[in-house]
């Protein structure tokens, strides 16, 4: 894998929420951005699957396998009731698609997605160094499991980029965890350092900032970017789909 040209904009965890990638990519834009790259979940929970596979296939260098992505390709396992049924919806409107040759690019291109990448001196991957699909790094393991954290960075030789927990910022090998909040929204690399930078999430943020979020990857520092958007309008398409609970939707205006 060669290099991406700097600096490159990193979004994660679209979950088929069209509105907010929309907002993120104008923003990408206005900065000046052309290089973009997606840590997975591309698809799952919200209402446009079609059209925010299509913005990341025309817009984003590469996009990593997320475990949303692996279960509507495959199998959701070990997903709550809400979140399996939204797998299973994605796939019917995915194979709902009129244009047949349209259909199967998608398809392809969901089938296609690494497990992991290899870039500027770092690992790129959905969940962790571990378990590259669906391991989750929280912040409270910092201090829960300091052990995972330390056997996960035994695992890097340089920086690691992830998401797939919705939570943006830092961890560092002490073990702990910094939030873009703690460090004005940047953070600088130090020479030598291993570091694993979660850029949040697109399209439904966990971490109680309801807006939605994505970094920007500098040469020697990396910039943490929060933005509004309509999230009404999301709640409204959810709640005239009936396969999709409307947590999913009233979730996104807590950050939860």
């Amino acid at each position: 894998m060669s290099d991406l040209t700097l600096p490159a904009a990193i979004i994660s965890d679209i979950h088929g929420n069209l509105d907010a990638l929309e907002v993120a990519l104008a923003d990408i834009d206005r900065r000046g951005i052309s290089t973009i790259v997606c840590l997975g979940d591309i698809i799952g929970y919200g209402p446009d699957p079609r059209d925010c596979i299509d913005l990341v296939m025309q817009r984003c260098a590469w996009s990593l396998m997320g475990n949303h992505d692996f279960a509507v390709l495959y199998e959701p396992t070990n997903f709550n009731a809400s979140a399996e049924t939204a797998a299973f919806w994605t796939r019917s409107e995915l194979e709902s698609e009129p244009d047949p040759d349209l259909r199967a690019k998608r398809w392809k291109y969901l089938g296609n997605l690494r497990v992991q990448e290899h870039a500027n001196q770092s690992l790129w991957v959905h969940g962790s160094p571990r378990r590259p699909i669906n391991e989750y790094i929280f912040p409270d393991d910092v201090v829960a499991a300091p052990g995972k954290i330390l056997q996960i960075f035994d695992r890097m030789d340089d920086r690691c980029f992830v998401g797939h927990t919705h939570i943006c910022g830092v961890f560092t090998s002490e073990p702990d965890f910094y939030p873009p909040a703690d460090l004005d929204g940047v953070y600088p690399f130090a020479d030598d350092e291993k570091c694993i930078i979660n850029p949040g999430s697109i399209g439904q943020p966990r971490d109680r900032d309801p807006r939605l979020s994505y970094a920007v990857l500098h040469d020697n520092r990396v910039e943490f970017v929060r933005l509004e958007y309509d999230i009404q309008a999301v709640i409204n398409k959810i709640r005239a789909i009936a396969q999709l609970s409307d947590f999913l939707g009233t979730r996104l205006l807590e950050g939860r």
